[in-house]
């Protein structure tokens, strides 16, 4: 049960480097994207393609996967992002299955023996589930801290004030389709950096793994944490993965069918929305006028 526990941690801090890129659109930006799974598998190609056919590190493959994820959000965003509310939601999914449609192209089987990520000689193999926690939830806590001083900076202010109102936000004169683009370019990077861990820690790529589901729970992290919230969605990514392993946790798959993943989900997204809209912990409330007051104080 331990072995499997650590397992759970290491999906976790992978999937929670995903809903940290989703959270920059959806929870800051209050766009509703379900194309995240195509970033993640963008991330999880490059490094079977640049690993195992070039013989690149892996280290090499992280800030290409999250250029060349980056790139597609982007190229993405530029056309979708005027669209609003269903229809962005929409067109996102069907971008998102169009990636996934053009990875099933490029290799139907996908990417098998994918070479391990090595650091100092050291190799992170699967059994070495500790290392490649340690590993994980360093990438996890240092996205965190770069998104929460995103979110306090002037872009930060900028992005909540788009999601609050955009038309306010647009009589301030705020660009709002270049932040949103700015936004999506970003998160849709930090999924690419989750699918590098992913076929890191696998060793393996599959076009399958990527389904819209996987885009469903994702957003269910975000909304089940709390939007806006960096620790909620950290927080959503772990109790997510704690109920989709639950099963195989406690020996219950022969009561618990598989398809049963996908109703929680969706009863997920629909209590959250009824019952408690904010998440679990809400969103972060920034009080930057008393930032300033306490600075103040200090000074004097």
């Amino acid at each position: 049960m331990l072995n499997f526990f650590q397992l759970i941690i290491i999906y976790a801090g992978i999937y929670a480097l995903m809903a940290i890129g989703q959270n920059c659109i959806t929870g800051y930006t209050g766009m509703l994207s379900l194309c995240h799974a195509g970033f993640f598998c963008i991330g999880s190609y490059v490094t079977a393609i640049m690993c195992k056919t070039f013989g690149f590190s892996f280290w090499l493959t992280l800030p290409v996967a999250a250029i060349l994820a980056g790139f597609v959000g982007f190229l993405i965003g530029v056309p979708t992002l005027r669209l609003k509310g269903d229809y962005l939601c929409i067109a996102t999914l069907g971008l998102g299955e169009i990636i996934r449609n053009i990875a099933t192209n490029l290799n139907p089987v996908g990417y098998q023996s994918i070479p391990r990520a090595t650091l100092f000689g050291y190799q992170f193999s699967a059994r070495g589930k500790l290392q490649f926690i340690l590993l994980v939830w360093v990438f996890v806590l240092l996205f965190y801290f770069l998104f929460q001083r995103l979110a306090h900076s002037r872009i930060g202010r900028a992005l909540t004030a788009i999601r609050e109102d955009e038309i306010a936000a647009v009589s301030n004169g705020i660009d709002v389709t270049k932040y949103k683009i700015g936004s999506f370019t970003v998160g849709a990077a930090v999924g690419g950096v989750a699918g590098c861990f992913m076929a890191a820690y696998t060793a393996t790529v599959n076009p399958g793994t990527f389904t819209f589901m996987v885009s469903v729970m994702v957003l269910c992290m975000v909304v089940l944490g709390g939007m806006g919230n960096g620790v909620g969605v950290i927080l959503g990514a772990f109790i997510i993965q704690f109920i989709s392993y639950f099963p195989q946790l406690f020996n219950l798959t022969s009561i618990i069918p598989a398809q049963a993943q996908q109703i929680l989900y969706g009863l997920i997204l629909v209590v959250m929305m009824i019952w408690r809209p904010q998440g679990l912990l809400g969103r972060d409330k920034f009080r930057y006028g008393a930032e300033k007051k306490r600075k103040k104080g200090g000074a004097v």
